[in-house]
């Protein structure tokens, strides 16, 4: 079984930063596989620098949906691979089931207990980067309540699963596991 890295924190406390120097310890080649789609321009600036700030030691997979299956053909490829971010991913699964008329948040579940699945059958470490987003206010509508609860419970379901988990807060990790 892989060794499997969980890093959670805030948005922009430095989660993806720390990731990176994880994997980087790993060795070469390492799999970098974003989850995130770029809808806008802003969008578009923030991946730019995400590629700007790795190397060339950085082998790129694109993948917003399906990302057990990303994971299993890039398993035995690299020394390990980073996953960034759960909390888009979830976010691509929630707006990709939301008006399908099932019950989206059990179709969330089922990928993220088919990625747990994934996460324990790989040789291939893997470094996941989530956000911690339930510890504000209440949000003020359904569909944003409804991503929160998804993101909170995959956050601890991936935790358990982890062999290692680290909070970033400011810039400074700290392993909790």
């Amino acid at each position: 079984m892989a060794h499997i890295i969980f890093v959670t924190g805030g948005a922009r406390s430095g989660k993806s930063s720390f990731a990176e120097k994880l994997a980087l310890a790993f060795g070469e080649p390492l799999g970098y596989l974003a989850t995130a789609q770029t809808v806008d321009e802003e969008m578009n600036e923030r991946v730019r620098l995400h590629r700007e700030r790795r190397g060339s030691e950085w082998h790129l997979i694109e993948e917003p949906i399906h990302l057990a299956q990303a994971l299993k053909r890039g398993d035995g490829k690299y020394q390990a691979i980073l996953v960034d971010c759960v909390t888009l991913w979830l976010s691509n699964l929630l707006f990709t089931y939301k008006d399908d008329g099932r019950d989206c948040e059990e179709l969330i579940h089922e990928d993220v207990q088919g990625l747990k699945s994934t996460l324990h059958s790989m040789v291939t470490p893997v470094i996941m980067v989530s956000n911690e987003v339930g510890q504000g206010i209440v949000p003020d509508n359904r569909l944003a309540r409804l991503f929160r609860d998804i993101a909170g419970i995959t956050n601890q379901l991936l935790a358990a699963a982890a062999d290692e988990v680290h909070v970033v807060i400011s810039g400074i990790p700290l392993k909790l596991k």
